[in-house]
């Protein structure tokens, strides 16, 4: 029952994530748009009453003009719309899927032997207090008026650092989700310390009858974009966990980190190419890394077979697979598992019959011999009984 109702939380969890991360996104990369799409207004009454750009579009049956104001207009409206829950509410509902599933189930999820022997506990530590140090650290560095290019520099030196050390800290999965979840503190605590305050204290200084001081909104716009850098790689964390050839991969540190530089130089691009100068380097730059890392941990063919498994000169019996399986495997992958916290057979694969093991024994051998599964090693297989199973696939996964 237990379970059942943590399959319920994260199922809740993950719609609330994925729709408030839609709206969070979606109104970052308009207003990203909007930016660079504006143009300065022609009429002299709007260009007195200090609109810096406007645009005019067409949707949903309907003309808009969107116009933006050097710092403030004289009058504020009665009502202003504010985007910050859209943020906060991914962030909140993201941060309670880490905890109900990398926290509650740390030793099945975050915690993996054979990367760092370290208790549940102090994973947990490990993991909150890169999320905290990680927006200090960023925080500071944007505070210490550094120029674009070296905070860049300085920032994507510090990224790889953490992936590197994330993925030698926690499993695979554990490590993918924790860069993410750093990145995507960073966008949260922008908005929360930074975009928002900054736009109050606009707001307050009209109502008061001062001068704005447009130091606010420049360090809001500077923080807005550094979000829109961090957002591809956020999103591919996020799904990251449905691929273990990257998080699972003897180098997955590196492969994270070429997957994060290709989202941000895609995104770059992207961003040029609405101010109409786009440069195509960087999204040549960003499919280049993606297509080297798909080549780079392609599996190899089956002639070509791990040394591990070459040692097996003759076919293994199916049996002696079959009887690993059976002992490391079904706890979890049974139409009833029996390994606690598991309510259901993972993504539905059961391997209780030999027809079940034969009609997924490539997804049987990538994963054992990629050491993702079994789950954080919780049966306990051997690296033996890792190199038995990539023997029988290497010679034909016959029965």
């Amino acid at each position: 029952m237990e379970a059942y109702l943590i399959d319920w939380l994260s199922l809740l969890g993950r719609w609330l994530h994925i729709l408030t991360g839609i709206a969070w996104i979606g109104a970052s990369f308009y207003f990203v748009w909007l930016d660079n799409h504006l143009v300065p207004p022609t009429d002299p009454e709007l260009q007195k009453k200090g609109v810096g750009g406007e645009l005019w579009a067409v949707h949903g049956g309907g003309f808009y003009n969107a116009q933006k104001y050097l710092v403030a207009p004289e009058k504020l409206p009665p009502s202003l719309h504010w985007f910050k829950w859209e943020a906060y509410w991914t962030w909140m509902s993201g941060f309670f899927l880490l905890c109900l599933i990398y926290y509650v189930g740390a030793s099945s999820y975050l915690v993996d032997k054979d990367v760092a022997d370290i208790a549940s506990g102090t994973a947990i530590l490990i993991g909150l207090g890169t999320l905290i140090a990680g927006w200090i650290i960023y925080d500071r560095l944007c505070e210490a008026k550094l120029s674009g290019t070296t905070l860049a520099a300085i920032m994507t030196v510090l990224l790889i650092g953490a992936a590197y050390g994330l993925c030698h800290v926690f499993s695979g999965r554990g490590a993918y989700l924790h860069f993410g979840a750093l990145l995507g503190t960073i966008m949260v605590a922008n908005v929360f310390f930074v975009i928002i305050p900054g736009q109050r204290e606009l707001v307050i200084a009209k109502q008061q009858g001062r001068v704005p001081d447009p130091r606010h909104g420049l360090r809001g716009k500077q923080r807005s974009v550094h979000n829109t850098y961090f957002t591809l790689p956020v999103i591919f964390v996020m799904f990251s966990n449905h691929y273990a050839m990257t998080y699972g991969h003897r180098y997955n540190w590196l492969i994270l980190v070429a997957i994060s530089l290709a989202g941000a130089a895609i995104r770059t691009w992207f961003v040029a190419r609405h101010k109409g100068k786009a440069s195509p380097l960087p999204a040549i730059v960003g499919v280049l890394l993606l297509a080297g890392v798909a080549v780079a941990i392609a599996p190899a063919p089956a002639s070509n077979a791990p040394a591990a498994a070459a040692t097996q000169s003759n076919p293994v019996e199916f049996l002696r697979v079959q009887i690993i399986i059976q002992e490391r495997c079904v706890r979890c992958h049974a139409a009833t598992p029996t390994q606690p916290g598991i309510n259901a057979a993972p993504k539905g694969l059961m391997f209780e019959t030999a027809e079940q093991v034969l009609a997924h024994a490539q997804q049987i051998a990538q994963q054992t011999a990629s050491k993702v599964m079994p789950l954080g090693n919780l049966t306990g297989m051997t690296d033996e009984e890792r190199a038995v199973i990539a023997a029988w696939f290497a010679h034909g996964a016959q029965k």
